[in-house]
């Protein structure tokens, strides 16, 4: 059979190869392959490359609606940056806790109090894409590790089973400026593991008599007594001074690995939600700043962070081949966790600069932190 023949006999097999069901397009190629002689799946393929006679018909791209406005991206963003910039799980909870202060900032319609109430963790995440690009940022150590007392303070090398407050993790961030020379002031932070409980204090250096009493000052703040202090293996931990405290105090030492910062992962987090995302990476090494940044985490901040901001734990993780799947528990905050900090709290908020009704809505504090490190650092 001619090529001419053999393609205008291929054109009317593909008119009727292209209706036919799936058993008629069987007997079709059967018939196909004994006139032309081909084998079967060249002839399946033959057929595919056939242009149809008509195009398909073209129909415009359906966009789907927008279900969330730019007036609640808009929100959304505002709430993310006076929360100082949480996670979308946190922040799904923020925008709950926040609702009376969002009515009374921005006069939403009861449409939009509805979308922020039902907006998932995902679109939050697509909504601050673009914001977030611009937040990424290093983090430096600067602490020495100490070589004292190595073998009386015990390693720990596994997780506290604690179901009472108590039991916390401790460690050290400078504010150099990018420069260790000279003097300068160092926060130190404090979290509890079971409640998720933060304070903060800061020193002028890292001498080991000024830790020891940056710590009995955090422990006047605290409403439940300590337990148990997990630190890292800097000098500023691993000496006489601290030890000799613990002994005293009856509270149970430890260290971590060297190296290992996996070891103190609940205050390597806070670290920096709680100190580097208020104070950055600015130097700050004279006594006036030293006496604003306490102001600042004795009363302003650590009223927002414990009672305005929810945190979520890690309940296990689920292994499916090479993929882990992390399962968290409900965001909520310290406070609900740890009922006896409320004594803490209302002695705190009579010292505060914010009192009676003023400090309820979170972003007052949020103002007010902004403002102290504006006019007062």
């Amino acid at each position: 059979m001619r090529l001419e023949l053999r393609m205008e006999y291929l054109e009317k097999v593909y008119q009727r190869y292209r209706k036919a069901s799936k058993e008629s397009k069987g007997r079709i190629l059967d018939e196909l392959c004994h006139v032309c002689g081909y084998n079967r799946k060249y002839a399946i393929w033959k057929l595919s490359q056939l242009p149809l006679e008509e195009g398909p018909k073209s129909h415009p791209k359906r966009r789907r609606l927008k279900k969330y406005g730019h007036e609640v991206v808009l929100v959304v963003q505002q709430v993310w940056e006076a929360a100082n910039y949480p996670w979308s799980v946190r922040l799904k909870e923020i925008l709950r806790l926040w609702l009376p202060w969002i009515r009374l900032r921005h006069g939403v319609s009861r449409q939009v109090e509805e979308k922020l109430l039902s907006i998932s963790p995902s679109t939050i995440d697509r909504c601050l894409r673009a914001n977030k690009r611009k937040l990424r940022r290093r983090l430096y150590g600067r602490t020495k590790p100490g070589t004292l007392l190595r073998h009386k303070i015990p390693v720990k090398t596994d997780s506290w089973d604690v179901k009472r407050p108590g039991f916390m993790e401790a460690d050290l961030v400078s504010h150099c400026g990018g420069s260790t020379q000279g003097e300068f002031i160092y926060s130190l932070n404090l979290t509890d593991i079971f409640s998720g409980w933060v304070e903060t204090q800061a020193v002028m250096g890292k001498g080991e008599r000024g830790i020891l009493k940056a710590l009995e000052s955090i422990s006047q703040r605290l409403a439940f007594e300590r337990s148990g202090i997990d630190s890292d293996n800097g000098s500023e931990f691993i000496n006489h001074h601290l030890w000799r405290y613990c002994q005293q105090q009856g509270i149970h030492f430890t260290r971590s690995r060297p190296y290992k910062k996996d070891d103190n992962a609940h205050i390597e987090q806070k670290n920096w939600t709680h100190v580097r995302k208020f104070m950055g990476w600015d130097r700050y090494d004279s006594h006036k700043a030293l006496e604003a940044i306490n102001d600042l985490y004795g009363h302003e901040l650590s009223l927002l962070m414990n009672l305005f901001q929810p945190s979520v734990k890690l309940i296990r993780t689920v292994r499916t081949g090479s993929r882990k799947k992390r399962i968290y528990d409900e965001p909520q905050t310290p406070s609900i966790d740890s009922l006896p900090v409320e004594i803490s709290i209302r002695r705190r908020l009579k010292n505060s600069k914010l009192s009676g009704k003023d400090w309820i809505p979170s972003p007052s504090l949020s103002e007010s932190i902004r403002s102290l490190k504006t006019y007062g650092i």
